[in-house]
C-alpha cells in the first residue's frame, strides 16, 4: 500500500481479514516484520483464523520502500500505522503491539487517532521509551551518548561505501552492535544473525533519520493517556541499554491499569530473545480482549 506522501510499504496479514479481532504489530528500528516472527507463529497456534494479525515493514525498513531522510520521523510512522489500519483492520476490535520504535509509534498514533484508540482492548509496549532518549548511555557513562550517536553513523557510512553483499561477507562492526548492545543473555546465534541481516538491509537515511528524530523530538508522556484503563502491558529487559528499565517505569505510571514486567538478563530484542514470554503477553491479552467483545456482544441493546 502507499503512504500519504507515496511511499510503497510491505505489508503482510495471517488469518481472517473478516475476523472480529486484529492484532497489530508494529516493529523495532531497523528492523522489518520477522522482528515478530515468533509472535505470529504463536498466535496463529493459539488462536488460527478466528483472528487477523497484521505486520508491515515501517517505511525505509524491510521490503517498504526506502525514504528520505527528512521523511524518516516517529509521527510520520505514526500516520502509517493508522492507513495500515484503516485499509487491513477497518472495523472491529484491535490489541496493538509496539517494539522499540513501534512502540513510540503506537504513541504517535494515540496523538493522531483517538477514532482508532476507541476500537483498542489490549496494548503491548514492548522495550520502548515515551521520552528522553538523549538521556540513554547504552550502559557506558562515559563515552556512552557519544557512541549512541556514532554507532548509527558508522553503520549508515559502511552502507554508502559497502555493497550489501559485502557487509553480508564480512558484517563485523555490524555483529558487534548486535551482540554488544541489543541482545542480553542467553544470545542464540540464529536471533542475531537475523538482526545483523536486517542491519545490513537498511538504507542509511533510516538509521540516521529515525535515530535524530527519537532523540530530539520523541516526547508523547502524555499520549499514553490515550490508553488509560486499557489492558495494557510493558515488557523491559534488565540489561536493556537502549530503552533502559526507567523508560518502562515512565510509560507504565502514565497508563491508568498497566502492568509491569521486567525480564531479567533481558536486552533489548525481546520478541527474539524472550520470544515465549512475548507471545504468552500476547495471547493473554487476545484472549481478554475476545472474552470482553463476547460479553458486550450478549448485553441487551
Amino acid at each position: 500500500m502507499k503512504t500519504f506522501d507515496g511511499l510503497e510499504l510491505n505489508v503482510r496479514t495471517y488469518g481472517d481479514p473478516d475476523a472480529e479481532l486484529s492484532v497489530v504489530l508494529a516493529h523495532c528500528w531497523t528492523a522489518d516484520t520477522e522482528d515478530w516472527h515468533y509472535q505470529v507463529r504463536d498466535l496463529l497456534a493459539a488462536f488460527g483464523h478466528q483472528i487477523q494479525i497484521v505486520t508491515w515493514d515501517h517505511r525505509g525498513h524491510g521490503q517498504s520502500e526506502p525514504a528520505p531522510l527528512a521523511a524518516c520521523t516517529v509521527h510520520n510512522l505514526g500516520v502509517d500505522m493508522g492507513h495500515v489500519i484503516d485499509r487491513y483492520a477497518p472495523t472491529g476490535r484491535l490489541v496493538l503491539a509496539g517494539h522499540s520504535i513501534g512502540g513510540m509509534t503506537m504513541m504517535a498514533l494515540a496523538e493522531q487517532r483517538p477514532d482508532i484508540l476507541g476500537r483498542v482492548d489490549g496494548a503491548l509496549f514492548c522495550a520502548t521509551s515515551a521520552a528522553d532518549l538523549d538521556t540513554v548511555n547504552l550502559g557506558m557513562p562515559e563515552m556512552g551518548k557519544v557512541a549512541k550517536a556514532q554507532i548509527p553513523w558508522i553503520l549508515a557510512q559502511r552502507a554508502r561505501l559497502h555493497s550489501r553483499a559485502t557487509r553480508r561477507r564480512m558484517p563485523v562492526i555490524e555483529r558487534h552492535v548486535v551482540r554488544r548492545f541489543l541482545f542480553g543473555t542467553p544470545l542464540r546465534p540464529r536471533d542475531t544473525g537475523l538482526v545483523i541481516d536486517q542491519i545490513i538491509n537498511c538504507p542509511p537515511a533510516t538509521m540516521e533519520g529515525f535515530l535524530r528524530d527519537m532523540v530530539d523530538h520523541h516526547d508523547r508522556v502524555l499520549a499514553l493517556a490515550a490508553y488509560d484503563n486499557i489492558p495494557t502491558v510493558v515488557l523491559v529487559g534488565d540489561r536493556d541499554l537502549l530503552t533502559p528499565l526507567p523508560h518502562a517505569r515512565k510509560i507504565a505510571a502514565h497508563i491508568k491499569g498497566a502492568r509491569l514486567v521486567t525480564l531479567p538478563g533481558a536486552g533489548h530484542m525481546l520478541p527474539l530473545e524472550r520470544d515465549a514470554t512475548v507471545s504468552e503477553v500476547l495471547v493473554e491479552l487476545v484472549t481478554r480482549a475476545r472474552t470482553a467483545s463476547h460479553l458486550r456482544q450478549q448485553q441487551p441493546a
